[in-house]
């Protein structure tokens, strides 16, 4: 199943998961992220991770495969930190499965 699942982003963000089987793609550009998206996809990898830094001007590329149900695109944290981009995906996900965001706990 290793074989099935890939991490794109910056070297030092990716190295770990190498270690463990994932297949990983270096990327430096928004271009080169949906050049290996592409590549990962047709190479039938199910679960991408991607760098939330890594994706930084490449957010089309979640929105193109959001419907997919074969294959799940999905902002991790990296090196450089958290951006709040695999939070605020994951809410348009439940939310569009469930018709609300219950992960929104916002208090009143």
């Amino acid at each position: 199943m290793s074989g099935n699942i890939a991490v794109i982003g910056d070297s030092a963000s990716i190295i770990g998961f190498k270690a463990i089987g994932f297949k990983t793609v270096k990327v430096e550009s928004s271009i080169e992220v949906e050049k290996a998206v592409e590549k990962l996809i047709s190479d039938d990898c199910f679960v991408i991770f991607i760098t939330e830094h890594a994706l930084e001007g490449a957010e089309d590329v979640l929105k193109k495969y959001s419907d997919n149900k074969t294959r799940a695109i999905i902002p991790i944290p990296g090196r450089f930190g958290n951006t709040g981009l695999g939070k605020r995906s994951l809410d348009g996900y439940v939310e569009h499965a469930l018709g609300t965001n219950i992960l929104d706990r916002k208090d009143d």
